[in-house]
């Protein structure tokens, strides 16, 4: 199953991360190895919202990432959501559907 934590960054966000970014980026990286966290990134145009794709059995794995972040810890980050996301197109998809799959 697929999860997205999704954080509201603060209005700052820009110029107050680079003192932590190495940290947060250390901190993704075992999720990374372990296959887990699959793509993360701010939005941008405005930088409001980062949002981070995780891979895992439950959203405890995206919640655990979220509690241990610097980034959290530190204060940029306003509010953290974990939403269950259900892919179903492309190649990474969970549950992929093909038009077979679907009936009118």
């Amino acid at each position: 199953m697929h999860y997205l934590l999704i954080y509201d960054v603060v209005d700052d966000y820009v110029s107050r991360r680079r003192p932590f970014r190495a940290a947060h980026l250390a901190h993704a990286e075992p999720f990374v190895r372990r296959g887990e966290l699959l793509l993360g990134g701010a939005l941008t145009d405005p930088v409001d919202q980062a949002v981070l794709l995780f891979q895992a059995d439950s959203p405890a794995v995206a919640e655990a990432f979220a509690a241990a972040d610097p980034y959290v810890r530190e204060g940029l980050i306003a509010r953290v959501r974990v939403r269950p996301w259900l892919t179903v197109a492309g190649p990474l998809a969970s549950q992929p559907l093909t038009p077979a799959d679907v009936s009118d």
